[in-house]
């Protein structure tokens, strides 16, 4: 069954019959049918919405399947967390690498179309727990307690969606900044143009992304952000 582009039948087969010692093998799954979908629409809060919601309702389902114990279950379900977590960080650093034009553009952050798309990078790792956590809300009971403990963690330690998107603001408006100090500016009509297809540009923008963008750097000022978050 296809659903948001995401073969749910294949994610809950492998949930259904994994086991914790499978963990990195089902992070990576979860982490590429994400990216994958995410790549293959324009990148809305909506739209993300959509994906996240379908893959949660998926690994939910096979891990409903599992005849694992709780603590094993909650195992599995972290790292579909974690899957997620990735694909959406890539995300992030899609919309910072978009956002970047426009500010060596001369953009201005305050500007309504540049400050929604700021304000929805900001507001990424909230998308996400809230997204998660409405969507298991309709899961069996088994499930319930597990799903909790896993968001409860998350919530406590932070994700490297949430420490990206920090980071990525903090870097968009020391730009800014700059840009504005040294009086560099384009013509404004052509980043206008580019603004009204933001969604779209970003999904390029996370298309060309390399895997291997995010498996070591991001780690490293993911921790380093979150502890100035702490």
């Amino acid at each position: 069954m296809l659903k948001s582009g995401i073969d749910q039948d294949a994610i809950i087969g492998m949930f259904s019959q994994a086991t914790a010692k499978q963990g990195e093998a089902l992070r990576k799954t979860v982490s590429e049918a994400t990216l994958k979908a995410l790549q293959s629409r324009e990148l809305t809060i909506e739209n993300i919405r959509k994906v996240l919601k379908t893959v949660t309702q998926a690994s939910s389902a096979g891990a409903a399947l599992n005849p694992a114990g709780p603590v094993d279950i909650e195992a599995i379900l972290g790292k579909a967390f974690a899957g997620m977590d990735a694909a959406l960080l890539q995300a992030v650093q899609a919309n910072q690498k978009a956002l970047q034009r426009f500010v060596d553009q001369g953009a201005d952050l305050k500007d309504k179309q540049m400050k929604s798309a700021l304000d929805n990078v900001e507001k990424m790792e909230d998308v996400f727990f809230s997204t998660v956590g409405k969507a298991v809300q309709g899961v069996g009971g088994s499930l319930q307690g597990p799903w909790e403990q896993v968001l409860k963690g998350m919530k406590l330690s932070g994700t490297d969606t949430g420490a990206q998107a920090t980071q990525s603001v903090e870097q968009l408006m020391a730009q800014a900044h700059g840009v504005l100090r040294s009086g560099r500016t384009t013509g404004m009509r052509a980043a206008q143009a580019m603004m009204d297809s933001y969604a779209a540009l970003v999904s390029g923008v996370l298309i060309g992304m390399s895997d291997g963008l995010t498996q070591k750097a991001p780690e490293a000022s993911s921790a380093d952000t979150r502890a100035r978050r702490k």
